[in-house]
């Protein structure tokens, strides 16, 4: 895993942290008559139900006071955490010892090296690089899975200097911020809106500043975004997998009772939040009700000169720091569907991805292969011959 960014400063210092999940094997031990302990897939004690099941433990390397003008020469910390187990006693109601979990996890080995380059006056390209070097004999993938670093993040703090957002760089610096190459990592700038110190580097893609929705009601193990389906898949769930749930994770048992509690307001305020609008045309007195409703959507709209109805083909531009669809979309060809007007002036593009497998379906208007996009958020196909 690498991550690649830009840092801006005469002789910035950053601090290091890489943070991942170290898979536990739990077994579920039930004592016999003879004292000794049988090992089962699932044991009760009194009104609890334990299940054997796969836990994590967090892990963390940190790497403090790296000045970049000296990194010239990558600088390398190992990652050692030797193989371990623990027992947890479990007791029943008339406090004789029915059993225990047996908890046991496999050493990991790695190394983690930074590295810094000079790419002009007072700017430095940063590189930090994660590998994991446990041996491995070409185990299954679950057996594998508990000798890996789980959902590794990167964490980079600087001092005397500012992160450069490669989602969205100055002009003069975006070919260099196009030339950071990052491997199975997403970095965004993090903390409070307009910060500059602190990058995160994920492995699922954000935007710069990932923050959590006020709407939210609790943590879904993705605590950037609010998820109403999520919550109602939850829901949905038979009462033996709800059962299974609470017998398997501690914090699976929190969300799933929390879901389970939410009331009909809570759900409301979850479903079409709006951050803001832009008006596309100065403000004008808003017409009646009835108006809005017989008022028909513009047939064609104009943009950089080149007229654009249904059937024309575009460039995707999304303005920057928009959603995880617009990072997504950017730069993809796709073909005028409808041009629609909102009741408060706004124009929107339907459009159909070219390259979509599914263009089909997004004929019929279905979620998920029919998008929309603002007249200043595309560009026009000026040689659809091409």
């Amino acid at each position: 895993m690498q991550t690649e960014c830009l840092v801006a400063g005469a002789a910035p210092t950053v601090r290091v942290q890489v943070r991942f999940l170290h898979v536990v094997e739990r077994k579920v031990g039930r004592m016999n008559a003879e004292g000794r302990l049988d090992f089962v897939d699932e044991l009760r004690v009194g009104n609890e139900r334990y299940l054997a099941w796969d836990e994590a433990s967090e892990r963390q390397i940190l790497i403090d006071d790296l000045n970049l003008p000296t990194l010239a020469t990558a600088r390398g910390v190992p990652i050692t955490i030797p193989s371990g187990s623990g027992e947890e006693s479990l007791i029943a109601p008339d406090g004789a010892r029915a059993g225990v979990l047996a908890r046991s996890w496999r050493a990991l080995e790695g190394v983690v090296e930074v590295g810094a380059e000079a790419v002009q006056d007072e700017l430095f390209k940063l590189r930090v690089t994660i590998t994991n070097t446990t041996p491995w004999d070409h185990q299954d993938r679950a057996s594998t899975l508990k000798q890996t670093l789980v959902s590794t993040h990167t964490i980079l703090a600087v001092r005397d200097g500012a992160f450069i957002s490669l989602i969205d760089p100055p002009q003069e610096l975006k070919q260099l911020a196009e030339s950071c190459e990052n491997i199975r990592t997403w970095p965004v700038l993090a903390g409070e809106e307009g910060t500059t110190d602190t990058l995160l580097s994920s492995p699922i893609i954000l935007y710069d500043y990932p923050r959590i929705a006020p709407e939210s009601p609790g943590d879904l193990f993705d605590g950037t975004e609010i998820d109403q389906l999520l919550l109602l898949n939850i829901l949905t769930l038979t009462d033996a997998e709800k059962d299974e749930i609470r017998a398997s994770d501690p914090r699976a048992r929190e969300i799933l009772e929390r879901s389970e509690a939410l009331t009909a307001e809570d759900f409301m305020r979850l479903h079409g939040a709006i951050r803001e609008f832009q008006m596309l045309g100065p403000e004008t007195t808003p017409p009646s009700l009835l108006e809005q409703l017989e008022q028909p959507a513009p047939r064609s709209v104009v943009v950089d000169g080149v007229k654009l109805t249904p059937g024309s083909k575009v460039w995707l531009r999304p303005r920057p720091k928009g959603d995880i669809w617009d990072l997504a979309l950017a730069g993809k060809l796709a073909s005028i569907e409808a041009i629609e007007q909102d009741y408060e002036d706004r124009i929107h593009l339907a459009v159909l991805l070219e390259d979509d497998p599914g263009r089909d379906l997004g004929m019929e208007r279905m979620p998920g292969h029919r998008f929309f996009f603002a007249p200043d958020e595309v560009e026009p196909l000026h040689d659809e011959g091409q």
